[in-house]
Order: C-alpha cells, then sequence, then structure tokens
C-alpha cells in the first residue's frame, strides 16, 4: 500500500517538473520574439540620432548615398537591371498584343472573303447551271418563238368566190373570202362614207353622227380599200319622214356600191335601232354575201352563224354616268318581278281563229295565238296571290310603236328604268309570233333591265340574243322556255342571293362591255366578224417610256442585314443577260381556242395582251416528258431544300426575271440607298424609276451601279396613275411595285415573288390592310389597324403581274384614275379592287411584315391627317363606280413551307427568316 502510495506521489512531482520547465520556456521565447527586436530598434534609432543627419544608417540620404553603402550597390544594380528587363518585357507584351489584334482582323477579312468567294462561286455555279440548261433547250427545240407577227395584206387583185347554192345558204365557209383577211393581217376594215349612197341622207343623224365618231376612234378602221379585210355599210336607221326605198331598188344600190364586186362578199350591212319599231326594210332584199348586223330579224331572213344581232343604240351620243346606275345590292329589292308592256295585234289573224291546239301540238309548232293569253293569266295571277311583291301591268297609256304579236313598251324611258330600278327580275316576253327570231323590242327591254341591274327573265327560249353565238347568256339572264310560266314564281324564288348576285354582276359587265355606248356597239360588231374568221385582236400598247440619261457613280455594296439567309444563297443573280418573258405565244389559241373566255370575262375580247396571268399551265410530268423548255425543277425534279431550293425557281411555270418599278418625288438621298439596297438581288431584270416630278434629278447626281439596268422615266404630269403604266420598258410579267422609302430584305423579296409565280392572277406584297363597315354612317371605312382578317396589299411592297398595268391603264374606268389624281392618294385601294373585280379573289398577304417604311426618311404623304379621310372617301366612291365592293376578306398569311419545322441537323430550311 506504501509503494503504490509512494509511487504515486513521485510521479506527480515529476509531472509538475515538466509544467514549470515548459512554462519558463514559453516565457524565454516570447521574450526573445517581442522585446528583442523593440529593444534593438530602440539602441538603432538612438545610435542614428546621435550620428547626426549625415551619419544615418536607415534614414533617407540625398543622390544616390544610399547605393554608396557597399552592402546596398549589388541590390541596386540588381533592381536596375529587373526594372529595365521589366520595361522590355512590358513594351514587347504591347507589341504582340498588337500583333495578335491585327492577325485577328486579317483572319475575319479572311473569313469574310472565303464566305464571299464560297457566295460567289456558288452563284456562278448556278449561272453555268441556267445557262448550260438555256444551252440545252436552244440546241433541242423545234418550236419557234413568236412575236407580234409581221402583217400580210391581201392582194389588190380580187379573183372573187364560186358562187354559193343560194343567199339563204351563205355561211362563212361559202360566202366570206378568208384570203382578204390573213391571220396576220391586223384586220383592216374599210367604212363607206355614208353621203356615197343615195340612202345615206335619208339615215337619222343621231344614228350618223354616233357611227362617225365610233369609226374615227376605231383602230382597225383603214381609209385604203384595197387592203381592206372587211367593208362596213352603214344602212339604217332610216328617218320615219323619209321614203324606204323598194327591195329591187335597194339591191341595185347595193351593187352599185365601188367595192361590192358583183356579190357583195367581205361587206357588213349595219343597221342601228333606236327605237322599239324599227324597219326591217332589208327584209325581202337579195344582200348576196353581204352579211346583215341588225337588232330585227325574221327565221326566213337570218343566217345563223353569218348574220349577226347587235343590240339597240339606246346612247347614241350621250355616255352613261356610271355613277347614276343603282348598287347591285341589297340582293332583292322591292318587286319580286315586274312587266309593263301592251301587246301588239297580230297580222296572223287566222291563228286567232283556228281551234285550241293541245300542249303537244303546241311544243311541236309555233304556239297559238292565244299563248299569250296563259301568260296574262299566270302573272296576274302571282299578283293577286300577294305571295310576293310584284308588278305587271299589260295596258299602256302611251305605247310604243312595235312589230306585230311583240309586246309594246309602255311610256317613257325615265318610267321605266324607275320601275326597273326597284325590280329585282325583270321579265322580257319573247314575240308571239316564232318567225321573229329577234326584236328591237326585246333588245330594248334586256338593255334596260341590264342598265340597271334588274335581272332579265326572258320568256321564250326561241329568240335570239345580241351576239349569243359568244356571249352565254344563260349567266347573265334567266332563260325560261314559255310552257314554264306557270312555274316561273317558284323558279324565280328558288334562286339564293349568291346566284343572283352573280348574275346581276354578269349583266352588269355585259352592259358596260357590249352596249353601253355607241363605239362599244361598232366595236362588238367587229369583234363578233374577227372571232368569227379567228384574226385575233390587235395587240394592247405599251406606254412609251422618255429616259432620263443619269450618270452611274462608284459600285454599290450589299446591305448584310438586307440579303442575310444564313449560309443560303438566294438564287443566281441572272445579268448576262437579262431574261426577258416571252410575249405573244397565245395570238392564235387566245382567240380561236379561248372564245368563251375572251368573251364572258373582263376585259373582254378587244385587245390581244402580250401575255396574261391566266394562262394554262403544264401538268407536272410534262416538263419531263418532252415540254421541259425553260423549266428549272427543284434538284432536277427530285426536290430539296436548302441550298437545292434557292439553286432553282421551281414551281409550275418556266424561269422568269421581275422588274422593279419605284414611284419617287424629289427624294434623291432616300432613292439612291433604295436603289443599292437592290444590289445582288437574283431574278431582278431591271429597275424601271418613275420620275414624278416636273424637276429632272440633279445634274451631278450619283446613280448607283447595281450591275443591272436602271430605267429613269420622265412622266408627263404628277400622278399616282403613272405606278401602274405598262410601260415598254418592262420586259418581264413579274412587277415589283415598291416605294422608293421601302425597306425589304432581299429573302423577303425572293419569298414574295415565288409566291406570286404559284398565284399569277393576284396581288402578292407586304402590308396588309382592310375595309371595315361604319354602322352609323352605312359606308365603308379604310382601316390599317393589326387585325386577323384583310382584304387589301398596299402596292408599295407587291408584286402584279403586268397584264394588270395594262387594265388599270387603258380598261378600268376613267373616273377612278380622276379620283387618284384629285387626291394625290389611293392608287393602292384602286389597283385592289380591280384585281379583287377580275379575279373575285383576295389578295395573298406574305411574312410577317405590317410596314415597311424606312427609319429617319423624310415624311411621306400618308402621315397628313388626311389621309385617311380621303381613303374612306375613295372606297365609297369606287364601290359606286363598280356597283359593288369587290373587295374579299382572307384570313391567312403564306410563310415558308418550313417556317418553324423542326429539321435534322444535316437538313436546312427554305429561308432563314421566313
Amino acid at each position: 500500500m506504501q509503494r503504490n502510495g509512494g509511487g504515486v506521489g513521485v510521479g506527480g512531482q515529476t509531472w509538475v517538473l515538466r509544467r514549470v520547465r515548459l512554462t519558463w520556456l514559453s516565457f524565454m521565447l516570447f521574450f526573445i520574439l517581442v522585446f528583442f527586436p523593440l529593444i534593438a530598434h530602440y539602441y538603432l534609432t538612438t545610435i542614428d540620432e546621435a550620428g547626426g543627419p549625415d551619419k544615418r544608417i536607415f534614414g533617407p540620404r540625398p543622390g544616390g548615398e544610399l547605393c554608396e553603402a557597399k552592402h546596398v550597390q549589388d541590390l541596386c544594380r540588381i533592381r536596375e537591371s529587373v526594372s529595365e528587363e521589366l520595361l522590355q518585357l512590358e513594351a514587347k507584351r504591347q507589341e504582340l498584343n498588337g500583333e495578335i489584334a491585327r492577325l485577328n482582323l486579317r483572319i475575319e477579312a479572311c473569313k469574310r472573303s472565303i464566305d464571299s468567294a464560297k457566295q460567289d462561286l456558288l452563284q456562278l455555279k448556278n449561272v453555268i447551271s441556267q445557262t448550260e440548261h438555256s444551252y440545252k433547250e436552244l440546241m433541242a427545240q423545234n418550236q419557234p418563238k413568236l412575236s407580234l407577227p409581221v402583217r400580210l395584206l391581201p392582194d389588190k387583185e380580187d379573183p372573187g368566190l364560186p358562187p354559193p347554192k343560194s343567199v339563204r345558204s351563205c355561211r362563212l365557209r361559202s360566202c366570206f373570202d378568208y384570203a382578204r383577211c390573213p391571220l396576220t393581217s391586223g384586220f383592216p376594215v374599210y367604212v363607206y362614207d355614208t353621203s356615197s349612197y343615195p340612202w345615206g341622207n335619208n339615215l337619222d343623224p343621231l344614228v350618223k353622227q354616233a357611227f362617225a365618231t365610233s369609226v374615227k376612234s376605231n383602230i382597225y378602221v383603214t381609209d385604203n380599200p384595197s387592203i381592206a379585210c372587211l367593208y362596213l355599210v352603214l344602212v339604217g336607221e332610216i328617218l320615219e319622214s323619209s321614203p324606204l326605198p323598194s327591195p329591187s331598188e335597194l339591191e341595185k344600190q347595193l351593187k352599185a356600191l365601188p367595192y361590192w364586186r358583183s356579190d357583195g362578199h367581205n361587206h357588213v350591212l349595219v343597221h342601228f335601232s333606236r327605237k322599239s319599231m324599227t324597219q326591217n326594210f332589208l327584209y325581202n332584199v337579195s344582200t348576196g354575201r353581204a352579211a346583215v348586223a341588225q337588232s330585227t330579224f325574221l327565221e326566213q331572213q337570218y343566217r345563223e352563224g353569218f348574220d349577226l344581232v347587235v343590240s339597240p343604240l339606246v346612247h347614241a351620243l350621250s355616255e352613261p354616268n356610271f355613277l347614276e346606275v343603282p348598287p347591285q345590292v341589297p340582293v332583292k329589292r322591292k318587286y319580286l318581278f315586274t312587266f309593263q308592256g301592251e301587246r301588239v295585234e297580230s297580222l296572223r289573224s287566222s291563228l286567232q281563229e283556228a281551234p285550241p291546239q293541245s300542249f303537244e301540238e303546241e311544243l311541236e309548232g309555233d304556239p297559238p295565238a292565244d299563248y299569250d293569253d296563259r301568260i296574262i293569266g299566270t302573272l296576274k295571277a302571282v299578283q293577286d296571290s300577294h305571295l310576293d311583291q310584284v308588278l305587271v301591268e299589260f295596258t299602256c297609256k302611251n305605247p310604243k310603236p312595235s312589230l306585230p304579236t311583240e309586246w309594246a313598251l309602255c311610256g317613257e324611258r325615265e318610267d321605266r328604268l324607275e320601275v326597273l330600278k326597284a325590280s329585282t327580275f325583270a321579265l322580257v316576253i319573247a314575240p308571239g309570233d316564232g318567225q321573229l327570231v329577234a326584236s328591237a323590242g326585246c333588245g330594248m327591254r334586256l338593255f334596260e333591265a341590264l342598265e340597271v341591274g334588274s335581272i332579265p327573265v326572258v320568256l321564250g327560249d326561241h329568240s335570239r340574243l345580241p351576239y349569243h353565238q359568244f356571249i352565254r347568256w344563260t349567266e347573265a339572264a334567266i332563260i325560261v322556255p314559255k310552257p314554264r310560266v306557270t312555274e316561273l314564281h317558284f323558279l324565280l324564288r328558288s334562286i339564293s342571293d349568291n346566284d343572283m348576285l352573280a348574275i346581276r354582276r354578269q349583266g352588269r359587265f355585259l352592259w358596260e362591255t357590249y352596249f353601253s355606248t355607241s363605239e362599244n356597239v361598232l366595236n362588238t360588231i367587229l369583234a363578233s366578224i374577227r372571232t368569227s374568221i379567228q384574226v385575233p385582236a390587235a395587240p394592247i400598247k405599251d406606254e412609251p417610256a422618255h429616259e432620263i440619261p443619269h450618270k452611274a457613280g462608284k459600285l454599290a455594296g450589299t446591305d448584310a442585314n438586307l440579303a442575310d439567309n444564313g449560309d443560303l444563297d438566294l438564287g443566281p443573280v441572272e445579268t448576262e443577260p437579262p431574261y426577258a418573258s416571252p410575249r405573244f405565244l397565245r395570238n392564235f389559241t387566245y382567240t380561236a381556242a379561248d372564245t368563251y373566255r375572251a368573251w364572258n370575262k373582263a376585259p373582254g375580247p378587244f385587245h390581244l395582251f402580250p401575255h396574261t396571268p391566266l394562262d394554262p399551265v403544264l401538268p407536272s410530268e410534262a416538263k419531263f416528258l418532252g415540254s421541259g423548255t425553260g423549266f428549272r425543277p427543284i434538284a432536277g425534279g427530285s426536290g430539296g431544300s436548302g441550298k437545292e431550293f434557292q439553286a432553282a425557281l421551281g414551281g409550275n411555270v418556266p424561269r422568269e426575271q421581275f422588274t422593279v418599278v419605284m414611284l419617287t418625288y424629289e427624294r434623291e438621298e432616300v432613292l439612291m440607298n433604295s436603289l443599292e439596297r437592290l444590289n445582288g438581288l437574283p431574278y431582278l431584270n431591271k429597275v424601271v424609276v418613275v420620275w414624278n416630278s416636273p424637276k429632272p434629278p440633279s445634274d451631278d447626281l450619283l446613280w448607283p451601279d447595281i450591275g443591272l439596268p436602271i430605267v429613269v422615266v420622265r412622266t408627263e404630269k404628277n400622278s399616282l396613275n403613272n405606278r401602274f403604266l405598262p410601260w415598254d420598258v418592262v420586259e418581264t410579267e413579274a412587277v415589283l411595285s415598291i416605294d422608293d422609302d421601302a425597306h425589304l430584305r432581299h429573302d423577303e423579296i425572293m419569298f414574295g415573288f415565288r409566291v406570286w409565280r404559284e398565284a399569277r392572277d393576284r396581288i402578292v406584297g407586304f402590308p396588309g390592310r382592310y375595309h371595315a363597315w361604319d354602322v352609323n354612317h352605312q359606308s365603308w371605312l379604310y382601316n390599317s389597324n393589326y387585325s386577323c382578317e384583310l382584304s387589301m396589299v398596299l402596292t408599295g411592297a407587291a408584286f402584279f403581274h403586268k397584264y394588270y398595268a395594262y387594265l388599270y391603264s387603258y380598261v378600268m374606268p376613267q373616273a377612278i384614275r380622276d379620283m387618284v389624281d384629285e387626291y394625290i392618294n389611293c392608287e393602292d385601294i384602286a389597283m385592289n379592287f380591280l384585281v379583287s373585280h377580275i379575279t373575285r379573289k383576295p389578295p395573298i398577304k406574305v411574312t410577317s411584315r405590317w410596314t415597311f417604311r424606312c427609319p429617319g426618311c423624310p415624311q411621306a404623304l400618308s402621315h397628313d391627317d388626311s389621309h385617311f379621310h380621303e381613303r374612306h372617301k375613295c372606297i365609297n366612291f369606287f364601290v359606286k363606280v363598280y356597283g359593288y365592293m369587290p373587295l374579299l376578306y382572307t384570313q391567312f398569311r403564306v410563310d415558308s413551307v418550313l417556317f418553324k419545322t423542326r429539321l435534322p441537323h444535316d437538313k436546312t430550311k427554305c429561308f432563314k427568316f421566313i
């Protein structure tokens, strides 16, 4: 126990001693580390101060005395050496940084050069490919390129024709001398002077004056009878106070005409009717091989396919006021149908005394005299039923003189028109005598109904309506056989509003085009004969461009922002040489094979166009099986995207280019910038600048060189209509109408061009607008707000076919162009009205762009406060002229096929941003 306790006591003492030692050592170490430096510092400082300022060791010394200390000299030398090396290294670093920057710039320049070279190489490959295609097509071509044909004229010596079996059997093939009218003759027409034949002095003065005025403005009339294809003789209307020549006397007078040539071949005897009771004094007159054009024919007199039923001459000298014509809507008017007339007693009185015939017997022969009594009874029953409001009157206070068995017109023309303006349908009852196949009275009723938009209902399918060989009257009138008169009421009530408006609109077209003026009537007579003998119409004229000389300056650069499409080329820049669209390829087929469309669709058969947007399209396989001239299928026909797509136009029509038409007015800097942005644009043929200012461009103005012709056209006056003149320097079907301050990227233009190629009959553009109905004022408003529905595309940035430039300038009513000049506004609205009226289709908007003005450009006319008020007025005025609102709404826009489509990594979209 003691040992153990002693052991413990010794161990505790040892542990205490160790703790003491450690504490002492720690204290000493602390003293040395803390107090020794303090004591040393104090000691040295004291010595330094005692030795004076010249003997200081640590204080500052003047000059280089510090380095004089031997033990510091080495350190000074090292410091100086290091400082010098550091300065050298810094200079070297800056030099290397500058070199690196220069090399980076060179690298970027090289990259751009490589990209540009790749683009140039790709374009060159495309141009080479296009050239190879063109060369192969030229070598394999076996069809000549047609253009306006050389005019061929007939021989002065007329060998004559073999006589037909009888004059009644005259047809064009037997009684018309085709040798005098070659296909390329131009259809020269010689018109006899009314004073050169005896009965000329007895003609109605109004008819003579209207005929002379129409002849003077006709493009086919020639003063040289030896080259004439056709000879016109005005034979009526004769004054009521003048005695009619006997048939034998009239035959002698006709044969005495200087170019009658014994039988009158290639002559047309024209008889204009201004009254319902017109003298058919050519009846029982042997006219030989001369055709007759008049409003009244008996069956034994009329030679089908040779003679011509024409419309009466209502407006002899006065022009119809289109603003007074009632609108085509509302569809249904006050009366369902109307008829006012008094039956003229028939000369065939024996029919009245004949016993009644059965219904089957009536169908086999001529209707009996009491057939009109059944019509009267049926129509009166409808009126008395009061199911619909109708107006039928079979007695007149002052009936107009009419032919036997015909229904006489009641009252004055103005009174009849007022009734027809309130009529949805207008009855035209054919004469009771089936031998009277055409009459001036029926023609007058038809004319008045069409004039005011009352749908004609012709009772009697045996009647020959004017120009029935070419006009499809079933699209403009309701033709009902007389035996169906009991079902007439039901039939008229069953017609839908859509059909009624379509019929009414077609009737308005026929009236405006063929019947409204004496000039139109004469043009229609000549067009009928010209179409029958298959001679093409005269080509419509181009507007001659009077160029303003200008000098080109520096080469224009390409704005990368305007031409950016990623790593894709937008197509070949076909500049060697510019490729014009083929012209007049359908001279003969448009006349001979497309007669229906030429006569029954606007603008009518009076002009030959170099090309139209309605030309037929080949089936897809034809371009690979013998008809591939001009076609550029994508990837040779295998299709594709990206580079394959951009390398060819593809589509359903051959390759082509487009022309930019840019209207400008004294904004030279803006114009130059816009022209520069067109540099490098693929498929561009040329740029036509319409200089709309009377002040010429500055003499020192340098125009950009964009590698293509820039034609500056001087205009006669400042008119926005000049934008749509069919300039002769525009040699392509596709026209890009663009304002001088419009900002469009190249890919946007190319996409719009490709879309237009698939919708050639429509306006394809960028900024959309629409017409809105003002409920309070019951009128139309022009609206430019963002909308999911549009009806117009502004032509400040739009593609259209040159065909519409012809229609705008030469066919569209002059009142519309006059209003555009009056307001210096609305030309784009007028073009949208025109195209929608012709096609009955809305325009096509492409891409999401809603505006296209450039930032910072001078203020345009559209920023004026009155701009929108004028456009409201324009829309409502244009509606009055057309008679209805032609604009149609659309709720879609067009983007690229692969837009927002996820593609594999090895595939490329058609366009990067569209």
